[in-house]
């Protein structure tokens, strides 16, 4: 079995990364390869329309730390994204924000959406809480865009990337899972109450269970 996992920046998978130079297969089962896409849909959606157009993984995992709209969710638990939107693709129509939906430039349910969002249905992970995604290019910390994500679309998590990895896994009927370790809430942007290293760990020590899990 071929797995792709990939990541935003380096730091993210760091810990899997040296965990896999030591044993690159799995007891010869699975092959992983691990690609860092760089920031944001543009560079996700680059990196793995490429990859793609040489290689079918059985498997895509994205995996990254992200920002929680639900406080109540504990700082360093991982989620499994069960759906993704996009949040900020489209007009701004006398102060009401619009998406392609909304202004009849995409249809609803067209190819690879369910209605307005990307849908992932995996039967991994059973165990971790399934999530709502978001995908913004501009990161949320204003008072203003953190409410009018949360009436529009009421999501739970926020990423840079999400969405362009549905896609284009959608899109090639690639099997996949994105999983996201929060590591701070999605408020008005105060880095003192961020905790990215125990949301590396945990994302990490969850990535290692589940690769054990599809062996």
């Amino acid at each position: 079995m071929k797995v792709l996992v990939t990541a935003a920046t380096q730091p993210e998978i760091k810990p899997l990364m040296s965990w896999l130079e030591q044993e690159v297969t799995i007891k010869g089962q699975i092959e992983v390869e691990v690609m860092v896409t760089g920031i944001g849909m543009f560079s996700t959606a680059y990196h793995l329309g490429k990859y793609f157009a040489k290689k079918q993984p059985d498997l895509a995992i994205q995996a990254g730390i992200a920002g929680s709209f639900q406080h109540s969710w504990p700082i360093g638990e991982t989620v499994v994204i069960a759906q993704e939107v996009l949040g900020d693709l489209g007009v701004e129509d006398n102060d009401q924000y619009k998406d392609l939906f909304d202004i009849g430039l995409w249809n609803t349910d067209m190819p690879p959406f369910t209605h307005n969002y990307l849908p992932n249905t995996s039967p991994l992970g059973q165990h971790l809480r399934r999530a709502k995604g978001v995908t913004v290019n501009l990161v949320s910390g204003s008072a203003a865009t953190i409410a009018r994500l949360e009436e529009k679309y009421r999501p739970d998590i926020e990423s840079m990337e999400g969405a362009a990895f549905h896609y284009c896994c959608l899109m090639e009927n690639i099997p996949f899972l994105q999983l996201r370790t929060i590591s701070n809430y999605v408020e008005v942007r105060d880095k003192s109450k961020w905790n990215i290293p125990l949301a590396v760990t945990n994302l990490n020590n969850t990535l290692l269970a589940l690769l054990q899990e599809i062996k």
